[in-house]
Parts: C-alpha cells; structure tokens; sequence
C-alpha cells in the first residue's frame, strides 16, 4: 500500500469537499431567495393588484436563512462537546479494566504503544461489552477528553496484530482531529435541516403562507441533501486517510486488513440487520459515523449516504488487489504485563470515574 500517496490524495479531496460544502450553503441561501422571489411573483400574477417586493425582501430572507443554518450548527455542535467519555457510555460503553482481563490489559498496552508511537497524549480506553460484532470508534472533542472504544467481538476475535490495526486506525482520527471535522459538519447538516423544518411549520398555516412555506421546504430539502452527501464523501475520505496512517504506523497491511476481512466474514456468516437489532448501542446516530465500520444500511438511500468506504474497497486499497474474508476464530495469546507509564493504577481517578463514580465498579 502506497500509504503516503493515499494520504495526500484524501487530505486533498477533503479540502476540495470542505469547499464545495461552503459552496452549498452559499447556494441554499440564494434557493432559499430565489424561491420566495418566484412564490412571490406567482401571488402577484393571481391577484388583481401590484404588489411591489417588501422594503428588504433580500436582506430578510438571506437573514433567517443564514440564522437558521448557523443557529442550529451552534446548538447541534455544542450538543456534541459533551465529551467523548459521555458518548461512549451513552451506546453501553464502560472503562478498561486491565487487572481482571488479560484481553483488556493487551488493548490498553496497545493503545499506549501507539500513543507513544504517534507521539500524541493517551486517550482514555474503553471498552463496549456484550457486543458480539468487530468494532471500535474513537470520541472526543480534543485531546482532554479524547476516548478509543473497542467492542467485546473485537476483543475476542482479533490477534495482536490486528488490534494494533485497528487502534491506530482510531487514533489517526483523533491524530488528524477527524472527530472535532465531524462533529461540525453533523451541526451544518442539522442546520440545513432546520431551514427545511421551518419552511414545513409556515406551510402549514395554509393560505398564501402554503405557498411560501412550500418553496423554503423545496430549497432547504435540496440543500439538506446536498449538505449529506458531502458530509458523507468527506467522511469516506477520512476513512481512507485513517487506514493509510494505520498502516505506516504499525508498518502492517494484515493488522487492519485482517481486522476488515474479519469483519467481512462475520458479516456473510450472520443474517442482514443482525448489528442494528442485537447492538443497538451502535447503531446511535450520534456514534454511526465514527465507527471503524459502519452499520450495514436498511434501505437503497441509507447506502448512497455512508460515511464509510465498502469493507471490499478499503481491503483492495490496503493489499492492492481484492482478498477474501478471513475465518474467524478465538484469540489465544499469552497474557501481557502492565507497560509502567501505561494504564491508571489501581484507585486512581481516571476521567471516566470523574463522568461516572461507578466506573471502577
């Protein structure tokens, strides 16, 4: 895997995809205008008078519009800086607890490995218990409160290798502040949303008020779906980019190849929706596009707007050619001891026991 190429190729795309969502706002604000104008000229031509555009027709429409977007991005992102400790218990998740799991303790070695490799502060480990499926993802608005998550499936299915895989690919998201990127396009897209919302609560006033609320709704649909799929593609291009640096850091094509084709085979060997119905905790909207792999998706729609790349093109782009699903089998590796500047020691206060008093529990 070219995994410098891969990298400047994302960060590149993402830019390009980054401008083209300010470009989409700048867009929905003028449809917004534009489409009051023509609701406008249409109440004009049925009435038997004139009616001249009210003193600051633009200003007003720009104005709201923009209140709109940036107001609901300000309440949706700051609903998102609860902290990355608070989501991950939000879908289930609790503590590492290395004194009492050998598998725990080689995850929490692992993740201050690469934290150390990474030359970037350790974040806090979790991990999501009674979870069958392989997966992880990584929360945190910065570095104080930054979390690595780790499923019991992954923990229980995945070698050493893998793991590593796995860890350094979430730990690119935080290393490149993918996260915090996310975050703030999930409220740019709550915002989009908002203007159609508004649009529907005039419409239903009825009257000549039909007509305005039906063209804000008009515009703020196409831009709320404009606003998706590049949300969408600048995810995927963070994907990429997270498995490219996963493999410079481990220096390992089969550590997070081997972690996606083990999830490739758990998928053929499980019926479709098995992940959303057994584990609900990851199928929250708020976590969805932070996973390692996303929920496979309930409709034709869900799978035009993933924010991840198909396990099959991620495996291709890391071996340079398709490989097949791995088997899946129990992990039995020898237990590691505790690394000395590593994990919290026995009763000390952690930022998950400050969230959570029962946390060390």
């Amino acid at each position: 895997m070219k995994f410098w190429d891969h990298q400047h190729s994302a960060r590149s795309e993402t830019r390009r995809l980054l401008l083209a969502f300010a470009l989409a706002v700048a867009v929905l604000v003028a449809a917004v205008h534009g489409a009051l104008v023509v609701a406008w000229l249409l109440m004009v031509a049925v009435l038997p008078v004139h009616l001249p555009f009210p003193a600051g027709f633009l200003a007003v429409n720009v104005g709201v519009s923009l209140m709109l977007v940036l107001g609901g991005w300000w309440v949706e992102t700051s609903n998102l800086r609860a902290g990355g400790v608070k989501l991950a218990q939000r879908i289930g998740a609790r503590e590492a607890r290395p004194s009492v799991s050998h598998a725990e303790q080689r995850l929490c070695n692992i993740v201050q490995e690469l934290s150390i490799a990474a030359h970037m502060p350790q974040p806090q480990v979790m991990v999501v218990p009674r979870t069958d499926a392989i997966n992880a993802f990584a929360a945190g608005w910065d570095a104080s409160d930054a979390v690595v998550a780790v499923t019991q499936g992954a923990l229980d299915h995945l070698k050493r290798e893998e793991l590593q895989g796995m860890v350094a690919h979430e730990l690119s998201h935080l290393h490149e502040g993918d996260t915090r990127l996310k975050m703030r396009l999930a409220g740019m897209v709550f915002g989009l949303e908002l203007v159609y919302n508004f649009g529907d609560e005039v419409r239903e006033r009825r009257g000549l008020a039909w007509l305005f609320g039906s063209a804000i709704m008009l515009a703020g649909f196409a831009g709320w779906l404009a606003g998706r799929m590049l949300k969408a593609a600048v995810s995927r291009q963070r994907e990429y980019l997270a498995d490219a640096r996963a493999v410079q850091w481990t220096r390992s094509r089969d550590g997070l190849g081997g972690v996606l084709r083990k999830v490739m085979a758990q998928r053929r060997d499980t019926p479709a929706g098995y992940e959303r119905t057994t584990h609900q905790g990851l199928a929250h909207p708020a976590v969805q596009h932070m996973l390692l792999v996303d929920l496979p998706g309930a409709g034709a729609m869900e799978r035009w707007l993933d924010s991840h790349p198909t396990l099959v093109d991620r495996v291709q782009r890391i071996y340079g050619r398709s490989m097949q699903p791995l088997a899946l089998t129990p992990v039995e590796e020898p237990p590691e001891a505790a690394r000395r500047a590593g994990t919290v020691a026995p009763g000390a206060v952690t930022l998950a026991s400050m969230v959570d008093p029962f946390a060390r529990l």
